[in-house]
């Protein structure tokens, strides 16, 4: 794999909570220090384009995330993003062609101990390195094509759509 391209848009991933106020904001990505402190032996380039929740994410910004992206000579890509619109996201991606991208998120924040997030990035490194052309979903341990998974909210997962 040549470099790995890394595009951040905040999500749950990145997201700081502050105690007395129940409230959070979105942070600086994690995905660089994460990969930092597991030691990984290939070189990346993270692109912060993004800070927001997902539920925020209009199609302006899906379009900026697919520019970006297609902007960028790399075929690897691995994008961070919230949970609640992912899919929506992978669908516009999709209109683009001669990469792997792999989408990936945490359903509780990476600086939280017992988060998910550390799993899901390994598991789309996995994936992003391994995989054809198009487009996926890693998450909850599996890899999901974007047009046929949903997120159950209610049991806070990804299922077949």
């Amino acid at each position: 794999m040549e470099d790995l391209l890394i595009v951040t848009t905040g999500g749950t991933i990145d997201k700081i909570y502050f105690d007395d106020k129940s409230d959070y904001q979105i942070g600086d990505p994690q995905i660089g220090m994460i990969l930092r402190e597991l030691g990984v032996t290939f070189r990346f380039n993270v692109i912060p384009i993004l800070r927001k929740d997902s539920l925020h994410i209009t199609d302006e910004d899906r379009e900026l995330i697919r520019a970006t992206i297609a902007a960028q000579p790399s075929r690897h890509v691995l994008v961070t993003h919230g949970t609640d619109s992912m899919v929506a996201t992978g669908k516009v991606l999709k209109a683009l062609t001669g990469k792997t991208i792999v989408m990936t998120g945490a359903l509780s924040p990476a600086r939280f101990r017992g988060s998910d997030a550390e799993f899901n990035i390994g598991c789309a490194i996995g994936a992003v390195q391994s995989l054809p052309e198009g487009v996926y979903i890693a998450m909850n341990g599996r890899v999901w094509n974007p047009d046929k998974v949903r997120k159950n909210v209610e049991a806070n997962r990804f299922e077949p759509a």
